[in-house]
């Protein structure tokens, strides 16, 4: 399906964060093949940042969030002060560009925004713009924040065995709920952004889902007896999945820099599966101990090791360790490019935070997992990745937090080398192909697209 409908243009607006910005920059690309005209929509500071260089001929229109020459989400005085500013700047710059996009020619019809600025929604109606909310987390995960929106799910959670909600397949413990969930004094502004996705979601046209339905049959079926939601995942690069858009082999944007040639020509030289890929994303801070305990386990494990640690995690290692870390045997990187390393034939395991990008990419690339989830979603992230879809380990974490050097050592061992690994690797094989098939001609994720793009053709 590729219709010549060049009057229907959107906007695409993403939370200012790469974790954010680049599944929706990946779902544009599908709406652009099918012949949708996109405009996205960054922050100032971040298309000055990491988006001059971007691959792809999607048209860039930066605005202001108020912070044009620092990260105001790490910058400002608070997050309330930066969430704030985005909205009252954001708003009044993105009035000004979808005027300016008309006078020249090239009106608006849809705006798709991430689910963390439902305040979109308010400009888009003051147009009269068909409105499409984007959930750039699981389905599972989204449908705790909107038990909790709904006083379904009362806090705090303290004293709770189990926590059994009609929109999860399985009860979970305190511990498998968002950490912003578990303990509510963590972060309250951002338990607060998280509810309030859902304060007007009833008024959006569409809700879309960077999920795939045969994942999460059970909680997309409970929330679309509620809200229009429909699952447009994976949103990989399409040579990793469905290979339907050619030359989309990555995402074309990284805050950080990779060391390609230095990782992949290391993998060329391991042997097939003996190599435990480690990275815990964009954001994730672990503190000093967890980290000297990794370093340990995977010391112990006799294991090849693939390690990223970005420039301001380095000093956290073991100065030891990086001293006698022998080539043939572990690599330690800032940065990767992590699908060329997922897709790997060397790779035999993915030590992981489970951000939900991460675990998509692994599932979409049939990749054995050992999580280590250390904030937001990812603890229950990973308690799907053992107990549900059963394609990876959940290290178990002590009392303060930390998961010890010989729980690394056996959890890498249990998915490289034991029964369970077998299992494991059954399992991660079929989520690849379900994956796969969802994003295919016909599929589940592609039907619905389709869906959206035909409607928004015969209703502009």
């Amino acid at each position: 399906m590729n219709l010549a409908h060049n009057k229907i243009h959107c906007l695409v607006i993403p939370f200012p964060t790469q974790g954010h910005i680049n599944p929706m920059l990946q779902f544009s690309k599908r709406l652009q093949h099918k012949g949708i005209e996109i405009t996205l929509v960054p922050t100032i500071y971040i298309f000055n940042k990491s988006m001059q260089e971007l691959t792809s001929s999607i048209t860039i229109e930066p605005i202001s969030d108020g912070y044009d020459d620092v990260n105001g989400l790490f910058c400002a005085k608070s997050i309330e002060t930066y969430l704030e500013s985005h909205q009252i700047v954001g708003s009044q710059a993105l009035i000004q560009l979808i005027e300016k996009l008309k006078n020249k020619g090239n009106p608006i019809n849809c705006v798709i925004y991430d689910s963390f600025m439902p305040w979109i929604l308010d400009v888009a109606k003051m147009f009269g713009l068909v409105s499409g909310v984007f959930f750039t987390m699981s389905c599972a995960v989204e449908n705790i924040f909107y038990h909790i929106q709904l006083k379904e799910l009362k806090l705090p959670v303290e004293g709770h065995d189990q926590v059994l909600l009609p929109g999860l397949l399985q009860p979970l413990v305190p511990s498998d709920l968002p950490s912003f969930v578990n303990d509510m004094g963590s972060y309250p502004p951002f338990l607060k952004m998280l509810v309030d996705q859902f304060s007007n979601i009833q008024e959006a046209d569409w809700i879309l889902c960077n999920t795939i339905y045969e994942l999460e049959k059970h909680e997309v079926d409970w929330i679309t007896k509620r809200l229009r939601l429909r699952t447009i995942g994976p949103t990989i690069p399409s040579m990793y999945v469905d290979k339907r858009l050619e030359n989309d082999n990555s995402y074309g944007l990284s805050i950080y820099k990779p060391k390609s040639d230095v990782c992949m020509k290391w993998l060329s030289d391991c042997d097939d599966g003996s190599v435990v890929y480690v990275s815990f994303g964009s954001m994730a801070e672990l503190k000093e101990e967890q980290m000297k305990e990794i370093a340990c386990g995977l010391n112990k494990s006799n294991h090849n090791f693939l390690w990223v640690v970005r420039e301001s995690e380095e000093p956290k290692i073991p100065k030891d360790f990086l001293d006698n870390i022998k080539r043939e045997k572990g690599l330690v990187v800032t940065w990767c490019p992590q699908l060329d390393v997922l897709s790997h034939k060397a790779i035999g395991c993915f030590m992981t935070h489970c951000g939900w990008n991460s675990t998509l990419e692994a599932l979409s690339l049939g990749v054995p997992t050992v999580a280590i989830p250390i904030w937001t979603d990812q603890c229950t992230n990973a308690k799907y990745v053992m107990d549900i879809w059963e394609m990876g380990i959940k290290a178990q974490a002590n009392e303060k937090g930390v998961v010890e050097q010989e729980v690394v050592e056996h959890c890498i061992r249990e998915v490289m080398e034991g029964e369970r690994g077998k299992e494991i690797r059954k399992n991660a094989t079929k989520w690849r192909e379900v994956t796969k098939k969802a994003m295919d001609e016909g599929g589940s994720s592609d039907r619905n697209i389709n869906d959206f793009v035909d409607k928004l053709v015969n209703e502009s």
